[in-house]
């Protein structure tokens, strides 16, 4: 009888956890929709719900399909895919500081990008979109990998020297970026200053299909080592008797981050702080299970960066306020607030 009574419980609880879960991701896709629909709907030319009814004439037509749709799909895919990476390195690193903008992984990516920028055309005739993605990709992939074997000693992480490790990077990776700069064209500098303000105007659709599919591959694939995950965060020792590879583990999660982050800074610029944000919000929520915190993750951060490029368009219309300055606005109090959490967790 006992435990039947245990069993029944156990599952009661199971149900409720559920019913919880679903009812989350529920008001998040409802809010995403209703982001969206504003996102979209928003801007120089008025689109009203009549013209969705009626149908559009020749201008909203195009203004639709070829400037507001491919802008909303990689806003809601680069806030997903920044969202994950923020998970997967925080994972990583074992430490809710962790993210690609503060550790160098972002700058690092447009250290690569600038470099295609600038220097692309006369090393190689003519840039285009892969070459910048991949030159991104590989400097953010190096940068994880320097910071987290610096970091990272017998499987424990020192948060102290991570980010003063993130620290040192971005002011490498920044002072090349400017170096790159300095050495440029009027049309060169005019072009990385503006883009790694970040920007998610002019997105054409070619661009979206890449970030698109590699930001959904790449999170199915670190949401598929969710259980690793959840056995890596308790270290890695215990992951190793609990049968999986460590550094196997590691390694994906590098490069996988480092590829998402890599696309995301090659297409629209440098994007902080989602990555800080969004998870920690989550974790509020939903506990620290990966199984749920990577897909409610891409889902607010889809949500977040979906409202802040609204705000962002609309607040000193007809100008844009660049993207990444008004996240660095946003993201900076935040992660204060976090320090300061930090800071009475060590005085207690």
């Amino acid at each position: 009888m006992n435990t039947q009574s245990s069993t029944h419980i156990q599952t009661l609880h199971k149900s409720n956890w559920v019913k919880s879960i679903g009812f989350v991701s529920s008001m998040l896709l409802l809010l995403l929709l209703v982001g969206m629909m504003v996102h979209i709907s928003s801007g120089s030319l008025s689109i009203g719900w009549q013209a969705y009814l009626q149908g559009f004439n020749a201008q909203q037509s195009l203004v639709f399909w070829e400037l507001r749709l491919p802008r909303l799909v990689v806003v809601t895919v680069v806030g997903a895919g920044l969202a994950v990476a923020g998970v997967a390195l925080q994972a990583l690193f074992r430490n809710p500081l962790a993210e690609p903008g503060l550790i160098g992984v972002s700058s690092s990516a447009a250290l690569g990008a600038v470099f295609m920028i600038v220097l692309g055309s006369t090393l190689f005739g003519s840039v285009s979109y892969w070459q910048m993605s991949l030159a991104a990709f590989l400097s953010a992939g190096l940068a994880t990998w320097f910071i987290y074997a610096l970091a990272t000693r017998y499987g424990k992480t020192d948060v102290a020297l991570m980010l003063l490790a993130g620290v040192a990077i971005n002011a490498i990776a920044g002072a090349s970026t400017q170096l790159l700069i300095s050495i440029s064209d009027d049309l060169q500098m005019r072009s990385a200053i503006f883009w790694m303000m970040g920007s998610f105007a002019n997105i054409s659709w070619p661009s979206v299909t890449v970030v698109l599919v590699v930001t959904l591959l790449t999170s199915v694939g670190l949401w598929r080592l969710a259980k690793p995950l959840n056995a890596f965060m308790l270290g890695e020792n215990i992951s190793l008797h609990m049968g999986y590879d460590a550094k196997r583990i590691k390694w994906q999660i590098m490069w996988g981050s480092a590829l998402m982050v890599g696309v995301a800074v090659a297409t629209v610029g440098v994007i902080g702080f989602v990555g800080l944000i969004v998870p920690h919000i989550v974790r509020l929520w939903i506990g620290t299970d990966h199984r749920q915190l990577i897909p409610l993750s891409a889902l607010t951060g889809a949500i977040l960066l979906v409202f802040a490029d609204w705000v962002a368009k609309t607040l000193i219309a007809p100008s844009e306020l660049p993207i990444g300055l008004f996240m660095a606005l946003l993201g900076g109090p935040f992660f204060l607030m976090m320090l300061l959490q930090q800071r009475k967790a060590w005085v207690k």
